[in-house]
């Protein structure tokens, strides 16, 4: 009987409703060892009417295997991958080590799992219970928490227990019940139903001593004497020894345990070191120490373990505990021997290693190597954390400096690509004492690089990377070369002009260019700088070189290295960087690139941005958002909300893009400085309050701001408007010399729209005529829409008003069809003034409005002709989860099927 938890029984309650109703959710029990967890989970699996009952322990030993919960759990349903994705079900497969080839990106797992798990749930709704949280190996529990995330309409429950140490990192924003101790009534309920015999007084002892801790009011009577179950306890409580009860109860298994005969001991001292409960490792190990199956006889009738078909199982995992650390470490070390030579075989040569690592008392480059190995069968499943705490271990049992330097360095690579800064941190600067070889001090650099970027110091990265570079630049050119490519990326990503000064100095002196692979890519970076130093003529030629290369080469670059969003976007070449973005998108949803979608995701929004397609640019930094979020990227954090900020703006809707700000401020805070003042100014503009934006956007003239570049033209329109014509001529000029460096359409359009607001009178109406006539490529239309407002409004002033009328209404359609709330209000002001005041046409309602994000997502690929199941694994969704939001969105379009949708999509581009 499971004693009070009234509330955390109607959670579970309303989680396995749910699932029977065709939703999914998720639900985390934490709490101390013995307070409940487990038995809350058999609540739940008894309650699990109608349902399949996935059901797994952490096991401690096994925390350092990859993927062997997940083994555990979905071994017997493996046959059903066959209905799942193919680049997730092969991504699942390698994890579970039935193939060799590893996947590419640690979060694909995840998106397997759930996949699976929403083929099983086509079936009855499915409830995966996760018991021992805390032990669940990292690359399984990282699985399980991303398919957590993303469950929603596919009549599946998670539910996981764990202490209090359970994953905070990966397991943050879930929904999560914490269990505190019973109140008295139900404790005395509870000893009174396991301790029938004790007297009231000994019963109200036992309360007190427990202070509501199940496991406690449970194994507490088991150290009472029988005078004392009696109730002739001494007034001042029984003298059992200082701590609290738990402390108590743990001391009460060791003393079981410290009173069996000699062999039973050496029994359950293997059965507590191995762990996984199998009942032939056990046996076999425990034969030598001449113990047998016989022996274990005492241990049951002492309550501490007992044999449950083929396994061992112990009472309780803090009874387990306690065996293993009351013994000494003579006995453990004799002990993981025995188990080491136990364990014969290929498929436990995992197992075998981690054993003989916990027998070693001295360096052993014997074992440190059977670790190597494990590790690098780790890195074959996928599984990082385990990678990490394999080479780590090998390392310490490293009797030669260089090979410890080199496996500490192995460890930090996967520590990092786990997503595990502290640790990767603190395992760098350990090899960094010891490694001198160039290859390996070039690994380091760039993990040493990626953790200072992963907590915005662009600038500490880009200086690691260009002495790396210098230091092995002769030796190992091609590492030389990409160490330059990331340090300029780096430079880059901080706008920081003296370190893009100092990697082109580097890159031109180290004349590596017939000795390097991708030095062209580490030169055409060389692009930025020349922009940055106000040399555009010498720079976009370069960064066209580059955008061209990926274009018509994308295979010759890395999807990260493609994914260096922004560059190419200082070409001005929309429709190249459109085809660019695109197809990177599309290479990370096809091959599950999870781990880099969200900067593809990011590339691909700006692009849509510059083309019009607002809605789709936000959709799309919503999906970025939420996987960076879900996998740990806090560095695409900022960009992303920036995006969404960018819409705001130009949608005039204050609220949510001061919202954005902050988020940016508070989650990303390094770049805050680039971006804040354009995306306030821009809002500022369009709600017409010039004196505020011309104070968000002064500073950036000549700051060498790259990222804002192209929005200089926000001051130029801000400062004629307040009279400052000196600054606004020095942002024309320097926007002018991009734009014409460029050669592009849309930004001469925008230079000369800038120059008739700063020209002449005689020059005005000429260069805002240029300006619309280079507009007509149809590029950047918020830009053409404001071009065409300003033209307009001039004619107006000059009493053209039948002239101005063209061009505000062209600007009001542009705005309207943009949702330019403010600019459109602008315009039909202006329309009104110039004498349309009767036939100004009203705003127009564009349906798609309506959808979510990811309803918009899921709407355009459905009337791409592409199926649920295929929408599912571009989106990483199930195909109930699709379905579930074309359920939604039909109406809100209008629409009954795809055929309609198709037509209604294709009116509305």
């Amino acid at each position: 009987m499971l004693y009070g938890r009234t509330s955390e029984r109607a959670e579970i309650d309303q989680l396995l409703r749910r699932a029977h109703r065709g939703r999914s959710g998720v639900l985390i029990v934490r709490g101390d060892a013995g307070i409940g967890k487990t038995s809350l989970l058999e609540y739940a699996a008894r309650s699990a009417t109608g349902m399949r009952v996935l059901r797994g322990t952490g096991i401690e030993s096994e925390a350092e295997l990859p993927f062997a919960y997940l083994h555990l759990v979905l071994h017997r349903d493996l046959d059903r991958l066959d209905s799942v994705p193919l680049v997730q079900a092969e991504a699942l497969r390698a994890a579970l080590g039935q193939r060799s080839a590893p996947t590419d990106d640690r979060f694909l797992v995840g998106q397997a799992v759930l996949s699976l798990l929403a083929e099983l749930a086509d079936d009855v709704p499915v409830l995966c219970l996760v018991d021992d949280a805390h032990w669940v190996d990292r690359a399984s529990i990282e699985a399980l928490l991303f398919a957590a995330r993303r469950v929603e309409a596919e009549g599946i429950a998670i539910l996981l227990a764990g202490r209090d140490d359970l994953a905070d990192d990966i397991a943050a924003d879930l929904p999560e019940v914490r269990l505190a101790g019973l109140d008295r009534e139900e404790s005395l309920a509870l000893v009174s139903d396991t301790a029938a015999d004790l007297a009231p007084r000994a019963k109200e002892w036992v309360v007190d001593e427990a202070a509501g801790h199940p496991l406690a009011l449970i194994e507490l009577p088991q150290l009472l004497s029988p005078d004392q179950r009696a109730g002739e306890l001494p007034a001042h409580g029984l003298p059992v020894g200082a701590g609290t009860s738990i402390s108590r109860v743990q001391q009460s298994f060791a003393d079981r345990f410290s009173a069996l005969p000699a062999k039973t001991q050496y029994f359950v001292l293997v059965a507590a070191a191995e762990d996984t409960g199998e009942l032939a490792v056990v046996l076999a190990a425990a034969e030598g120490f001449g113990a047998t199956l016989q022996d274990i006889e005492p241990a049951e009738q002492a309550g501490l373990l007992s044999i449950q078909g083929q396994a061992v199982r112990f009472r309780h995992p803090l009874c387990r505990a306690a065996v293993y650390r009351s013994a000494t470490t003579a006995r453990r070390v004799a002990v993981h021997r025995s188990l080491a030579l136990a364990l014969a075989g290929p498929e436990a040569a995992d197992r075998r290693a981690w054993h003989l690592a916990a027998a070693a008392t001295e360096p052993d480059e014997c074992v440190a190597q059977e670790l190597e190995e494990a590790a690098k069968r780790a890195a074959q499943r996928g599984g990082r954390i385990a990678v990490a705490a394999a080479y780590e271990r090998a390392a310490q049992l490293s009797p030669e400096r260089s090979a410890r330097g080199r496996r500490l360095t192995a460890a930090a690579t996967a520590a990092a690509d786990g997503g595990l800064a502290d640790r990767a941190t603190l395992l760098a600067d350990r090899a960094a004492a010891l490694v001198s070889d160039p290859v390996q001090l070039a690994k380091l650099a760039h993990v040493q690089a990626s953790l200072a970027q992963m907590r915005g110091r662009h600038r500490l990265a880009c200086d690691l990377l260009l002495a790396a570079a210098q230091d092995v630049g002769a030796d190992a050119p091609d590492a030389a070369a990409r160490l330059l490519f990331s340090a300029m990326s780096a430079a880059w990503l901080a706008c920081d002009l003296s370190a893009m000064e100092a990697a082109t100095r580097l890159i031109e002196s180290m004349n590596l260019t017939e000795r390097a692979k991708v030095l062209p890519v580490a030169k055409a970076l060389r692009g930025v700088a020349d922009i940055a130093e106000g040399r555009p003529e010498s720079g976009v030629p370069l960064l066209h070189d580059l955008l061209a290369m990926v274009h018509e080469q994308p295979q010759g670059l890395g999807l990260r290295e493609r994914a260096r969003v922004g560059l190419y976007l200082l070409t001005g070449d929309i429709e190249t960087g459109h085809q660019v973005a695109l197809a990177l998108e599309h290479d990370c949803r096809t091959r599950g690139a999870i781990g880099v979608l969200p900067d593809a995701l990011l590339f691909l929004a700006k692009s849509q941005l510059l083309t019009g397609h607002h809605r789709d640019a936000v959709a799309n930094a919503t999906e970025g958002l939420r996987i960076a979020r879900d996998t740990g990227q806090r560095h695409s954090i900022g960009p992303l909300t920036a995006i969404l900020a960018y819409v705001a703006a130009v949608e005039g809707q204050a609220h949510p893009c001061n919202e954005y700000v902050e988020t940016i401020k508070r989650e990303s805070p390094d770049p805050v400085d680039l971006w804040s003042p354009s995306l306030l100014g821009l809002l500022e503009l369009g709600l017409g309050r010039y004196e505020s934006a011309y104070g968000r956007l002064e500073g950036q003239i000549q700051s060498s701001n790259l990222m804002t570049l192209p929005n200089l033209p926000i001051l130029v329109e801000v400062a004629v408007a307040l009279g400052e014509r000196g600054c606004a001529q020095i942002a024309c000029d320097e926007f002018a010399a991009w734009a014409v460096a460029t050669g592009e359409p849309w930004p001469l359009a925008v230079m000369m729209r800038c120059r008739a607001l700063v020209g002449s009178d005689h020059e005005v109406e000429r260069s805002f005529s240029e300006a619309v006539a280079l507009h007509q490529g149809g590029a950047h239309p918020f830009e053409h829409a404001r071009t065409r407002l300003l033209f307009g409004e001039w004619l107006r002033r000059q009493r053209r008003r039948s002239d101005a009328r063209g061009h505000l209404r062209a600007a009001l359609e542009l705005f309207d069809l943009l949702d330019a709330r403010p600019w459109a209000g602008r315009a039909r002001t202006e329309l009104r003034a110039a004498g349309e005041a009767e036939s100004v046409p009203a705003p127009r309602i564009d349906p798609l409005r309506r959808l979510t994000p990811q309803e918009l997502q899921v709407a355009r690929l459905a009337a791409q002709g592409l199926s649920n199941p295929a929408i599912g694994a571009r989106l990483f969704l199930s195909p109930r989860t699709v379905a579930y939001h074309l359920y939604k969105a039909y109406p809100k379009l209008g629409v009954a099927n795809r055929a309609q949708l198709t037509l209604l999509l294709a009116q509305n581009p």
